[in-house]
């Protein structure tokens, strides 16, 4: 008669059998060159004991070293995205490496769907890049199965806001967005319009929420601040400022999350007659190469996706940073833009 199968022990049970987190457990059981209090290492290892934890033997072959770094992004669609592509490609061959992209949607069911398929093809390294990357995500099993991948001998780089203990790098789209709005409102501009982008979108939120602080601590009046959603693209930002034009267009200065939304906003104005930027400024956010192609180009706020793309590679191909727990070992770097000013805004008095 067969015996019964012995339950899967997985990594989040040693971890609470243990008292620790997920991501201490995986560095003791991963022999991780980033150090964890002896107290806390006992405390894994007799658990792991306990439970008679082992690895997957078979998956360990991921140690072994691969040609591919898998992007794992929301949008694969969007020229922002592009530029950071193509800048990971271009460092990418210097170690011999080459990049594949999937995406997901932003959702936290599909990265983790996505993560686990594109963990089964044993990548050198992944990267994951959204505007928020939470650990405790479904229940932690997007997490359970990034540490499961360290654990084997992979690399884990986030670009983006997260909580995971990997490196990462983030943008400060509050910061950057404030430097906006502080010049809008130097340059005389009163009123204004915000199209804001989706709700619930976290990196347009946090802009946003820029542009406002930056206007009110120069003077402007909270009450003659219009924010308007609309779709996070092109047409989005076209159909949002063909109805504030039939609406009367009492604005002075239509603020938009990204440069995309900003040439849909272009483009409606070109439509209905509305001169940028002697009637009403547009500007953008991103600086994106469509950004100097249009008519008036585009005064925006120009992040450097290119230096963060290359970046992200070193960060995957290169050894890890050691020492501490989670968050000390872990690299957190935050990048903030550059306000350019073009000729689709202007001084109004």
């Amino acid at each position: 008669m067969p015996h019964p199968s012995r339950p899967t022990v997985t990594l989040r049970d040693v971890a609470a059998a243990a008292g620790v987190s997920v991501a201490t457990a995986s560095r003791v059981l991963s022999g991780s060159s980033r150090t964890v209090a002896a107290e806390y290492e006992g405390r894994v290892l007799a658990a792991a004991a306990a439970l008679r934890y082992t690895s997957d033997m078979s998956a360990r072959a991921m140690r072994r070293r691969s040609d591919s770094i898998t992007l794992v992004a929301d949008d694969l669609t969007t020229p922002s995205i592009g530029l950071v592509v193509a800048a990971m490609e271009r460092q990418a061959r210097a170690y011999d490496a080459f990049v594949s992209v999937s995406s997901t949607r932003g959702t936290p069911q599909r990265q983790y769907e996505t993560v686990r398929a594109l963990c089964a093809l044993r990548p050198r390294a992944l990267v994951l890049t959204s505007s928020r990357i939470e650990a405790e995500a479904l229940g932690g099993r997007l997490l359970d199965e990034l540490l499961a991948y360290e654990q084997q001998g992979g690399r884990v780089v986030i670009f983006g806001t997260t909580d995971m203990p990997f490196d990462s790098i983030s943008i400060d789209d509050r910061g950057s967005a404030r430097l906006m709005g502080e010049h809008l409102a130097e340059t005389g501009h009163q009123r204004l319009v915000i199209l804001a982008g989706s709700r619930g979108t976290a990196n347009v939120a946090a802009r946003t929420s820029g542009f406002l602080s930056g206007l009110l601590a120069r003077g402007v009046d909270a009450q003659d601040v219009r924010i308007v959603n609309c779709q996070v693209n092109r047409q989005g930002g076209f159909d949002a400022t063909s109805r504030l034009i039939e609406e009367g267009l009492d604005t002075e200065a239509i603020v938009a999350a990204n440069d995309i939304i900003a040439v849909g906003a272009l483009s409606a104005c070109r439509a209905g007659g509305v001169d940028v930027p002697s009637q009403v400024s547009v500007t953008g956010f991103d600086n994106i190469q469509l950004a100097v192609d249009v008519t008036p180009r585009l005064t925006t706020v120009a992040l450097p996706l290119a230096e963060i793309g290359a970046e992200s590679i070193r960060l995957a191909l290169e050894p890890p940073l050691g020492g501490g727990a989670p968050a000390a070992g872990s690299l957190r770097r935050t990048v903030r833009g550059e306000l350019i000013v073009r000729q689709s805004s202007t001084r109004r008095r």
